[in-house]
């Protein structure tokens, strides 16, 4: 059994007549990467708001390490560190400055602090930055120079809004692979507040999806798709072209029956494409838009002709995507080789987070406009701040 340090018990946090948080159940256990997904307006500050003891609950608990968030904040603020999604420093100090008046803020000596600094910006990447002025730094350097902060008092779970929003791609990747070494080298619990999909999906143990308050989802992320394939909702991408001639669709019709009896549909196009030595691409080169467009609309008019099928749609890179009631990828596989098709790429869905987001949060009752309705729930000038009161309940 996984010892769970962060719990919250039907926690509840309303502003007026609005519910920013509605009945919260969660648990996350001791050691693990945990990210709380959901549009901006979900609750999400909400909760931080409540499990850094800055904020009370209208109804309900929320305890960290066995402590009550409300009636033992100071204690939670020992054991607990904070990175903001804009984390704030005193601009005319460099960032070794900033990092030694954190320690010293939090009851190490200054010779303690020096050390501990100077081991965190070596351990972060910064010893090239360490003695410029933070003014100078920008949202990347910024964010690593924030988890030095936090490490600087050796806090037991970690709290992070949004850390890698703005950073580039090279730099994220630097990120994640610090927050995640958090986790696994040092044994510290870390609970990710973000909307960047594809980034929590790299370094979360598990996820919550999160939206109008309430936690619509939780597990590992190929749980989450399991539940919706449970639930009679499969989905697959593909990409299929006209073959040339009936030969070459007999050929392809002899590993389409192959390929059902073995009950598997992983076969690339190189591989189908073997049973006559005969090489095909996704998308036939130099092909007449005119001609491109009608065979998409043929292919779509095929796989609507499907039992269980209920929506065809094409991607933005032309790949057709299916959702059905059942797995119908055997069934696909003939239908599209009887009309003369060669079946080039065909990928299950439901394994990437993004799918499984999109599809919680259509169950949900989730819309576009959701973030401009609710956003006064998740008080900007509260969010602001969490950096100030942090610092000044330490002192």
């Amino acid at each position: 059994m996984h010892e769970i340090i962060i719990r919250t018990s039907e926690l509840v946090k309303q502003y007026g007549d609005v519910t920013a948080v509605d009945h919260l159940n969660l648990e996350i256990h001791k050691g693990e990467v945990f990210g709380l997904l959901g549009p901006n307006g979900a609750g999400k500050t909400t909760t931080t708001l409540m499990l850094l003891g800055l904020t009370d609950p209208t109804s309900g608990t929320a305890e960290i390490s066995g402590l009550d968030c409300t009636r033992d904040a100071l204690a939670v603020k020992k054991i607990v560190g904070y990175l903001p999604d804009n984390v704030g420093f005193y601009p005319d100090m460099s960032g070794r400055e900033n990092l030694i008046f954190s320690g010293m803020m939090n009851g190490l000596t200054r010779k303690e602090a020096e050390e501990r600094a100077s081991g965190l910006l070596e351990r972060v990447g910064m010893t090239y930055a360490a003695d410029r002025k933070t003014g100078t730094y920008s949202r990347g350097m910024r964010q690593r120079l924030g988890i030095a902060d936090v490490l600087m008092k050796d806090p037991e779970i970690i709290i992070m809004d949004e850390p890698t929003l703005g950073i580039d791609p090279s730099g994220m990747r630097e990120l994640t692979a610090l927050i995640r070494e958090l986790s696994v080298k040092d044994g510290r619990t870390i609970l990710i507040s973000s909307h960047e999909l594809y980034q929590i999906q790299e370094i979360s143990d598990r996820v919550g999806i999160f939206v109008k308050g309430r936690m619509i989802a939780c597990g590992r992320i190929d749980e989450l798709g399991q539940q919706l394939q449970n639930e009679g909702l499969y989905m697959v991408d593909f990409r299929a072209e006209k073959t040339a001639n009936g030969q070459r669709a007999a050929a392809h019709r002899t590993v389409s029956d192959a390929y059902a009896e073995r009950d598997t549909m992983k076969t690339t196009a190189e591989t189908l494409a073997s049973a006559d030595g005969t090489s095909t691409s996704a998308v036939k080169s130099g092909a007449a838009e005119e001609s491109a467009s009608g065979e998409t609309e043929e292919l779509k008019a095929l796989v609507r002709g499907i039992a269980g099928v209920r929506l065809v749609g094409v991607k933005e890179d032309g790949t057709l995507h299916v959702e059905s009631g059942r797995d119908i990828r055997a069934e696909l596989f003939r239908k599209l080789t009887d009309a003369g098709y060669l079946l080039s790429e065909l990928h299950e869905r439901g394994g990437d987070l993004d799918e499984i987001y999109r599809k919680y949060f259509e169950k949900a009752g989730g819309d576009e406009n959701y973030d401009n309705r609710t956003n006064h729930t998740e008080n900007k000038t509260e969010k602001r701040s969490l950096r100030e009161k942090l610092l000044r309940r330490s002192r």
